[in-house]
């Protein structure tokens, strides 16, 4: 399971025909699913999301996490983080899990993350949106459960 994790001042999702979602401070989490991934994958990239120290402390420093900030998450699904681009000019998507396999295991990652206290909001699943995410800093960081970065 993969993450590009935005600390944001706030974002938004939108899809054709479906209401406008959006979050003041907090994340913004593209989450893709692999093939290989299971609970455990889930459980980690939840706990590693929620927990993050990027967000700063009264001396300036990245010392505290959403959990302690309070903030808000909109999670997106987003296949295309197991595109392959090593080869050719088309990106390969062999490692992504199947939309039955990714959707459950992108539900329970909300589920995971919402049973921690933190609200968040969805993106549409296999639906083609666009995402406003007003990143603050800018940071963003790479997260992978199976540790590959």
């Amino acid at each position: 399971m993969r993450a590009v994790v935005q600390r944001v001042s706030g974002g938004a999702v939108s899809a054709p025909g479906e209401e406008r979602r959006t979050i003041g401070p907090g994340l913004v989490v593209l989450l893709g699913v692999g093939r290989e991934d299971d609970a455990a994958d889930v459980r980690y990239l939840a706990d590693k999301v929620v927990n993050l120290r990027i967000f700063e402390d009264a001396d300036g420093k990245m010392n505290q996490s959403v959990a302690d900030t309070g903030g808000q998450l909109l999670v997106v699904s987003q296949f295309t983080l197991y595109g392959d681009c090593r080869k050719g000019r088309r990106p390969g998507f062999s490692d992504a899990a199947p939309p039955e396999q990714a959707v459950k295991l992108y539900e329970d990652f909300v589920r995971e993350v919402r049973t921690r206290g933190l609200e968040v909001v969805t993106g549409y699943f296999q639906a083609h949106m666009l995402v406003e995410i007003m990143n603050d800093g800018p940071v963003t960081m790479l997260l992978d459960s199976r540790k590959q970065f």
